[in-house]
């Protein structure tokens, strides 16, 4: 989860972006693309190929996370203030690909419903952002099929003070300690740290609402969950009475392997999506080494955005950092297989994923089928050799 801070005043109309704001019940008729003159190519040409709109529905507020999938976008946008939404015609490489792109915005502005169970609810909706634990968790009855990995690496975090705790350098140091870890109430990473051995569970508190308030009031004597993306960034530039950097360690790096919000489908629907997504998912993988290799305009927008919808701040220079970071630290990276493809998925992360969720699933008294990486995520739609140059190399 972001930081809650204050909103800042609505404007839903800047120069350089055409943002047109339109009521909750949505808009009217289509807008041409300023980007798109020129014919297109076969591949990127979608009409009769995919839906006529192409909804994809994420887990939060636009971000850098998503950051191909607003790079995608064009220039005439629409967005809808009261469902939280933006739409606009999907433009891969400059050109209009006939068909127009719909992202949803999620977490609050869904009442932090999970994304599999929204894909679930509302055939609308296309593809969602899922994470590996996710669709663990709801197999059994919201099924989803991961086509695409906009991030190799989860994002998310355990940050501490070093001025306070200089001996700290992993999430297992702390562990050999007393300190207090703040984290969010269910979070099943928490549940693999503790049951691992790497953190006791006396020492962990579920209590964490998203604001900095605690860990500044505590003057950094505890430790919290965040995100790479956002918090370290927040806490030092943002919120001025911390206003100094804070070390962490990601989440991966502890054992816990999962592919975050990596794009899925309904099962049922593969078939029919088939056509589209061999289309669709390596201009996914374009965008997002064009968003990688120059993400301003892009990271302008989804700051510009998320004001229009009125979700928690988001600055372009947050944004700026979020690049830079998932590049440095392999997040936003070419994929396992090869070094020059960017999107694909490891089944045997999939699989190791599969293998700590599931008995802490159980455990819980949640009903999770058996089940194979293959379920869950696929490689059938990448194309190899399209990814981010130069590449940033995995790292595990």
């Amino acid at each position: 989860m972001d930081l809650r801070l204050p909103q800042r005043t609505l404007r839903v109309a800047t120069a350089g972006l055409a943002i047109l704001a339109v009521a909750a019940c949505g808009a009217g008729g289509q807008a041409q693309d300023a980007r798109s003159a020129g014919p297109v190519a076969p591949s990127a040409d979608l009409r009769g190929v995919c839906p006529a709109r192409i909804t994809i529905q994420t887990n939060w507020w636009p971000q850098a996370e998503y950051g191909a999938i607003y790079h995608l976008l064009g220039e005439q946008l629409k967005v809808d203030t009261g469902k939280k939404r933006v739409s606009g015609a999907l433009v891969a490489a400059g050109r209009d690909t006939g068909v127009r792109l719909e992202v949803r915005a999620g977490g609050p502005a869904t009442s932090f419903q999970q994304v599999s169970q929204l894909l679930h609810l509302d055939p609308a909706i296309t593809l969602g952002g899922v994470a590996t634990d996710e669709q663990v968790q709801n197999a059994a009855e919201q099924p989803t099929l991961a086509v695409f990995a906009p991030m190799d690496l989860n994002p998310q975090v355990l940050l501490w003070d070093e001025d306070t705790y200089p001996q700290f350098n992993t999430i297992a140091d702390i562990g050999q300690s007393d300190v207090q870890v703040l984290y969010f109430q269910g979070a099943t990473f928490m549940e693999f740290l503790v049951g691992t051995g790497i953190l006791r569970r006396s020492q962990i508190d579920g209590g964490y609402d998203g604001s900095p308030a605690r860990f500044v009031a505590e003057n950094g004597e505890i430790v919290q969950q965040g995100y790479l993306t956002n918090e370290p960034y927040a806490l030092e530039h943002e919120v001025k009475q911390w206003g100094k950097p804070v070390a962490y360690q990601l989440v991966h790096d502890a054992g816990y392997p999962i592919y975050p919000e990596a794009l899925v489908i309904r099962p049922r629907d593969k078939a029919t999506l088939a056509p589209c997504l061999s289309r669709l998912v390596p201009i996914l993988q374009q965008a997002t080494a064009d968003y990688a290799a120059h993400p301003e305009d892009t990271n302008q927008r989804i700051s510009e955005l998320v004001e229009a919808m009125g979700g928690y701040p988001y600055s372009t220079e947050r944004a700026g950092w979020a690049v830079g970071k998932m590049r440095s630290e392999g997040i936003l990276a070419n994929g396992t297989h090869t070094r020059d493809t960017v999107g694909d998925f490891e089944p045997g992360r999939v699989q190791k994923t599969i293998d700590i969720v599931t008995p802490i699933l159980t455990g819980q008294g949640k009903p999770v089928p058996r089940l194979a990486a293959a379920e869950l995520a696929t490689n059938e739609f990448i194309t190899a050799g399209v990814g981010l140059d130069p590449p940033t190399a995995p790292r595990r």
